[in-house]
């Protein structure tokens, strides 16, 4: 399943998950070869996360690149596709992969047919735009989607970056895409409302008090969520058995 000999990367995008992904890919041994980005704030974070990659155009990064990472938003990415498919960017052959949560292979079809393997490949990880990305996406799991004969290299690739690939279809990538926002609303606004309580009581650190909670919480509801049926809660033991 290894994607091999190594490959010539190129980053379309470098927030957080371009970045967090250039840097998985390059300590699996490919070499990153270019990004793209149209912001300072993020030109300023390639300099110290990839101080030796050139920051050129997007036409440049796929003209260098085996491998394309597209880790632009998803609501641009159709019209990002469809332009450069029109305009001829790609060859045969090359690789590309983007990184939005809501879709899957099917929106590179415009590039597909020029030849290009399309790979939908999502980190379901909360990225900070920090150091910790790289570790944080260490063992998570990431959306997998692509055609069946190309599979096998998006989920080599995912295992490289130290991750466990999960097949999604393209069909059902919308709903993994809201399950994975709904997660990460209710967890922000959970945490907001329990460390604001611990304030008003006039705790200095509330999340130091309340960290072990939310997680051990968050496990046991996880580990519950396996076995719906046959799981029972905290509620349903009696008090030696808790």
């Amino acid at each position: 399943m290894s994607p091999a000999p190594r490959l010539d990367v190129g980053v379309v995008g470098a927030g957080a998950v371009g970045i967090a992904l250039g840097l998985a890919l390059a300590g699996a041994g490919h070499r990153i070869v270019a990004v793209s980005t149209s912001s300072e704030r993020h030109r300023d974070r390639l300099e110290t996360a990839m101080p030796q990659v050139p920051v050129v155009d997007e036409a440049q990064v796929i003209e260098r690149a085996d491998l394309v990472v597209l880790a632009i938003p998803g609501d641009q990415l159709a019209v990002f596709v469809e332009g450069t498919a029109a305009a001829q960017l790609w060859r045969p052959g090359q690789l590309a992969l983007h990184t939005a949560p809501q879709f899957g292979e099917r929106v590179l079809d415009p590039i597909a047919r020029q030849g290009v393997i399309p790979l939908a490949v999502s980190p379901a990880v909360q990225l900070t735009d920090t150091g910790l990305d790289v570790q944080r996406m260490h063992g998570a799991a990431f959306a997998v989607s692509a055609p069946p004969a190309v599979s096998p290299i998006a989920q080599a690739l995912v295992i490289e970056m130290g991750g466990e690939p999960v097949p999604i279809s393209d069909a059902d990538r919308s709903v993994y895409a809201e399950a994975r926002a709904v997660a990460g609303d209710f967890s922000r606004a959970i945490v907001d409302q329990s460390t604001g309580l611990l304030r008003e009581i006039g705790v200095q650190n509330p999340a130091r008090l309340i960290r072990s909670v939310i997680q051990s919480s968050v496990d046991a509801a996880l580990d519950r969520s396996q076995w719906p049926d046959s799981n029972p809660g905290l509620t349903d033991l009696r008090p030696d058995e808790r």
